[in-house]
């Protein structure tokens, strides 16, 4: 152990520092040709409850030729007695020093996370920005559904990967591990892959700016590097890689349960929601798959629930079918099965029952917005009678826990959209007490979330300004309009949400915000005790840029935006018709009612790049 006992016995918690979880990779290093290190820019309870970080752990360690060993961010009681002592950032597996690895590869799920990335790249010893790496240096690369934007960490990343790990990473280890066997350095390596599909390194591209700030040019140095970087997909999601064990921790953790993905992708197109265009198209997993997933996991974890993870669970094709195939082998055992994400138009009453038949646990719901008019402006395609006959069914069901999930400053929105949401919530309310009193056994629990809409990339809103002073009035309003005592009202740091519209949609110019946000003491900023609004703005400041550029601002669908050197297969044509869709509280059908012609081809199998 590369900590001393003293060490682990001052940290909060010495579980995040120790490894050695059940189902943990060991190989001999002596005999290993490529180390990779998986960097998660968060603490250990976050990093370990995510399931993209499982899949791409186990499927590394597939390979006989690498050793993927795991880097969380260490707490700050633990930064200080490493800084203390000298102790370089290390591996769970080994306790080794990031710095001796062939890879520091970062996962980048949240944007402010990012100043976590420069913290651990300080913390290992590596020199903070890429073109002061030397050949001793490991190759940092990132990727996650944060780099279709990548440029905001341009200056710190030797190379970006955009899209899904499981359909390319295995081609950029196998030509690293015949380049390293021949001798070859890292220039050579990052000029080599900068071919491949899905790989960017902002190394070898030029970025300009005109006068009023804007992009002027974006281009590659040399002919044989791609304009455009497509991103990597898995086609066929049947036969794609799951693990058939995860690691288990020895400590809790924020989402101490099994996940299993049923699928991937999103048939609907609201058009605030990154995820939904960004994991286009929709590939389901078949359900004897996800029923020998779902035990294999149980079986090698000890955990007594399983969670079926999608963006919207009820979507998948046959729910009931998979629903009674997991009840029929799942309820013997007591195991919990949750359904995160439904939309309450496809709420089933059989839906309903058979998941209440294995154990009933909280219900989400996402309605988004208060009134009709804003729920089409963002394509959400529900109604007023959807949302309250689905909470109907839920409580005869016998649920009295609900979360409804909101959001503030949304494109054109009023004081009267924003007082709709706490009268929604209300009318919810006003079903449960509908029911008889034989029926309402248990005292109900409705817990209203109210986020701040981020602008992001790669979706029709991405041209959209940001409410950035608005968004706490819109929270007093909701707060005075509310007057039932079961529902429980929590809204988000508005301060965090303009930041992380900040970094979305920023260009190579934030890297000298970032480095001068870490240099103020910035890190863990996703975590409201350790955010500070005030560091970003004086080192927006301090270096010269403005927030209301990158936030407030309307942008034009002529500018060159920061991402657009990056594809994933959606057309910039298509983004726009969504926008003024929008504009006139117009709805687009979802993808099982009518393709839109979003930029993949629709084919008998499904939707296709090529």
């Amino acid at each position: 152990m590369i900590l001393s006992d003293d060490m682990l016995l001052r940290a909060e918690k010495p579980g995040r520092y120790i490894g050695n979880e059940i189902n943990m990779a060991e190989k001999d290093v002596s005999r290993i040709s490529v180390r990779f290190a998986f960097c998660f820019p968060d603490v250990y309870e976050v990093g370990m409850s995510h399931l993209g970080a499982q899949i791409l752990y186990f499927y590394i360690n597939e390979r006989e030729d690498t050793y993927c060993e795991r880097v969380y961010a260490p707490w700050p009681d633990m930064e200080a007695e490493m800084r203390a002592a000298g102790t370089a950032l290390f591996a769970l597996e080994t306790g080794d020093p990031v710095k001796v690895f062939d890879f520091m590869g970062f996962t980048l799920q949240y944007e402010l996370s990012y100043t976590n990335v420069v913290n651990m790249l300080d913390l290992a010893g590596i020199p903070l920005l890429a073109a002061e790496r030397g050949e001793g240096c490991p190759i940092v690369c990132a990727g996650g559904p944060c780099v279709v934007n990548p440029e905001p960490l341009a200056d710190f990343i030797d190379f970006f990967y955009i899209g899904e790990g499981e359909a390319g990473l295995n081609d950029i280890l196998d030509f690293y591990a015949a380049h390293k066997a021949d001798g070859g350095g890292r220039r050579a390596f990052l000029r080599r892959i900068a071919r491949e599909r899905g790989v960017y390194v902002p190394s070898l591209y030029t970025v300009t700016y005109d006068a009023d700030g804007l992009i002027e040019s974006f281009a590659p140095i040399a002919d044989d590097i791609p304009a455009r970087i497509k991103k990597c997909y898995v086609k066929d999601f049947n036969v794609s890689y799951f693990p058939g064990k995860v690691l288990t921790p020895l400590i809790e953790i924020v989402q101490d349960r099994a996940v299993v993905e049923i699928f991937r992708g999103c048939i609907h197109g609201c058009r605030f929601c990154q995820a939904g265009y960004i994991y286009r198209p929709v590939r389901e997993r078949g359900i004897e798959a996800i029923r020998s997933q779902a035990e294999q996991i149980l079986s090698s974890s000890g955990h007594e629930e399983i969670s079926m993870l999608s963006l919207s669970a009820s979507d998948y094709s046959n729910c009931g079918g998979l629903i009674n195939t997991l009840a029929e082998r799942l309820t013997p055992r007591h195991i919990n099965v949750s359904l995160p994400s439904l939309r309450i138009d496809r709420l089933s009453l059989e839906l309903m029952s058979k998941a209440g038949e294995i154990r009933r646990s909280g219900l989400t719901f996402a309605p988004e917005a208060g009134s009709q008019r804003m729920r089409d402006v963002i394509n959400k395609g529900i109604t007023e009678t959807d949302i309250l006959n689905g909470a109907k069914m839920a409580f005869e069901s016998g649920w009295s826990k609900i979360k409804l999930y909101f959001m503030l400053g949304l494109p054109s929105e009023t004081d009267d959209d924003v007082m709709a949401i706490p009268r929604l919530a209300e009318r919810v309310v006003g079903q449960y007490y509908s029911l008889p009193k034989n029926q309402r056994s248990q005292p109900l629990n409705i817990n209203l979330s109210a986020s701040c809409f981020v602008p992001k990339p790669f979706t029709p809103f991405q041209w959209a300004s940001q409410d950035v002073y608005g968004f706490m009035e819109k929270q007093r309003l909701i707060k005075k309009t509310l007057t039932k005592k079961q529902i429980k009202f929590n809204y988000h740091d508005a301060g965090q949400s303009i930041i992380e519209a900040l970094l979305a949609r920023g260009d190579r110019r934030q890297g000298r915000v970032l480095l001068d946000v870490w240099r103020r003491g910035a890190k863990f900023e996703g975590w409201s005790e350790f955010f500070n609004y005030d560091l970003w703005t004086r080192a927006l400041e301090n270096t010269g840029l403005s927030l209301d550029f990158y936030t407030a601002r309307q942008r034009r669908y002529d500018e060159i935006l920061p991402w657009d050197h990056i594809d994933i297969n959606i057309t910039k044509m298509f983004l726009i018709r969504e926008m003024e869709k929008a504009k006139h509280a117009e709805v687009t059908p979802n993808c099982r009612e009518g393709c839109a012609g979003c930029g993949f081809i629709k084919t008998d199998r499904g939707c296709a790049d090529e």
